[in-house]
């Protein structure tokens, strides 16, 4: 026996997925609110841990990276309503076909610059021109 979305409990859903169930704007916008604040409280976390004194400073980094990549899932899942649901397989494959591509110039860009000083040629070895040597001899 199949179980249709449509079906679930109202406190069965995705935080993405408010629009399958039978509410009304109020349900849609509470969504939307609780995303704002959400990703107000992430944003002010971001700009207190990278200007605090209280947290050791070499795990700034990283709780900078974990605040980021929970703002990004905040993001996702709240305003452009991206979820694992079963109707939404092509906007997820949508959203990992332009992380690689992403990630393939980010990552192709440092591996270019990364190689560019090995490939240069020497500053020694640069080929000098002699205006005066390349000069035509006149006829006297």
């Amino acid at each position: 026996m199949s179980a249709d979305i449509h079906d679930s409990a109202p406190g069965d859903l995705a935080p993405g997925d408010e629009h399958h169930g039978h509410s009304g704007v109020g349900e849609g916008i509470r969504g939307y609110v609780i995303g704002l604040v959400l990703a107000t409280v992430l944003t002010i976390a971001s700009f207190y841990f990278a200007q605090s004194r209280d947290v050791w400073g070499p795990s700034i980094p990283v709780a900078l990276l974990v605040l980021a990549v929970a703002q990004m899932g905040v993001h996702l899942a709240f305003f452009l309503h991206i979820t694992t649901g079963p109707d939404n397989t092509n906007n997820v494959m949508a959203l990992a076909f332009g992380v690689l591509i992403v990630l393939l110039v980010i990552v192709g860009s440092i591996w270019i610059m990364a190689h560019l000083n090995q490939n240069m040629t020497p500053g020694g070895m640069m080929m000098t021109t002699d205006i005066k040597s390349m000069a035509i001899p006149t006829q006297r």
